[in-house]
């Protein structure tokens, strides 16, 4: 398998991933699209954006982030469980790592403004600190359901001086933010650049995407040949909507032996309950009805509330290579709750989807005891404390 992902070259030019992937967006954005691919490619390429990348990385955004065994937990569940720390980058998610790399590749392009969509907001604070840092003005999409339960972030976005715009229409969740985010593009593509936010819409987002989010899982490679006697852990889990946290951490690991283990909404589960389908400018798999229509996504986690996955996570599940199982709301606030109490690290309610399979499956056959489990925590749980104190059982 290759060390990037086990998608040929060929099919990654293309942006296919087996069947999945593509673009499918209107002929005025081919283009842009076009554009963005080749900029990405010839930056990809050049030693010097990617050193600058690095640096930036380092020295604003905290990286790299530390592997840190939760000693009382792994006591407890009779695993070995290591979290990589994505919670203490700068912003408080994985998203800064994706949004610098496109807000770099954006002024390279020349391009004079950013376009997010965002969920749990933690996308459109990562876009507005890049815009506020280069110098680029920012229009962050947000469900209007979503501006309501991430006001935080709202607040946030607004102070580092980003526009945020709700959007009435639909579920008023993340699916209807995306939408608005390409219509806003598809009006000005000359002068905008679309910052998505997870490793979905058309080539070569979800391949870009991937590329950025993939030091997560060098690092983590590196960090586990440190502290474990194997180099790699029999497991590597990551919470999954989109999947980016998750498919940056699987890119450093796709060509071992370790289990990768996406964990959806149960609400939102397009990898495991999803049907072939077409949204947001890609080929997927997506949640819905027998007219083959998007049936709306649900979580209590503003961040997996999209009902879809990312192609290359299809691709996965289809190969085999990845598991891809669900965790139920309560589920995951218990798990909240229960990490901030044995670590003392209140996750996002995201990530506690993750934590929240590794504590129901230990000491089974899924996950036998004296495992060795790496789990992204993609965020910390600032944002989510308003859920928190309304749904946790204090």
């Amino acid at each position: 398998m290759s060390s990037i992902t086990v998608a040929s070259e060929a099919d990654q030019a293309v942006g296919r991933f087996g069947g999945y992937g593509g673009r499918y967006v209107p002929e005025s954005l081919i283009p842009a699209c076009q554009a963005v691919a080749d900029a990405f490619a010839q930056a990809w390429a050049d030693p010097g954006f990617r050193g600058s990348l690095a640096r930036l990385l380092s020295v604003y955004a905290g990286r790299p982030t530390p592997l840190t065994p939760a000693l009382r937990l792994s006591a407890e569940l009779g695993v070995t469980v290591l979290l990589k720390r994505e919670d203490l980058t700068h912003t408080g998610s994985h998203k800064i790592n994706n949004v610098m790399g496109q807000a770099m590749l954006a002024r390279r392009m020349g391009r004079t403004r950013l376009i997010a969509e965002t969920g749990a907001g933690m996308h459109g604070v990562a876009t507005a600190t890049a815009g506020a840092l280069l110098g680029l003005p920012v229009k962050v999409f947000m469900g209007e359901r979503d501006v309501e339960r991430q006001a935080h972030n709202v607040f946030r976005m607004r102070l580092l001086g980003a526009e945020v715009v709700p959007v009435a229409t639909g579920s008023r969740t993340l699916k209807d933010a995306t939408s608005a985010a390409m219509r806003d593009w598809v009006a000005d593509a000359d002068e905008a650049y679309y910052c998505v936010g997870s490793v979905i819409g058309p080539h070569p987002y979800p391949t870009m995407v991937r590329e950025f989010q993939r030091v997560i899982g060098d690092e983590a490679r590196r960090q586990c040949a440190t502290e474990l006697p194997a180099a790699v852990p029999d497991y590597v889990v990551a919470c999954v909507g989109g999947g980016s946290n998750a498919a940056g951490t699987f890119a450093g690991f796709v060509d071992t032996d370790a289990k990768l283990v996406g964990v959806e909404a149960e609400g939102g589960s397009g990898a495991a309950n999803g049907e072939i389908g077409v949204l947001h400018g890609f080929q997927s798999l997506f949640l819905q009805d027998e007219h083959g229509q998007i049936r709306e996504a649900h979580s209590i986690a503003a961040g997996l509330d999209y009902p879809g996955v990312g192609p290359e996570h299809a691709y996965l599940r289809d190969l085999g290579r990845a598991r891809y199982v669900t965790v139920a709301d309560a589920e995951a606030i218990a798990a909240a709750v229960r990490l901030a109490r044995t670590e003392g690290i209140p996750p996002a309610i995201e990530s506690a989807h993750a934590l929240a399979w590794v504590i129901d499956a230990a000491g089974t056959s899924v996950l036998p005891s004296g495992s060795t489990v790496l789990v992204t925590l993609s965020g910390r749980g600032d944002k989510d404390l308003t859920t928190l104190m309304t749904e946790a059982e204090l």
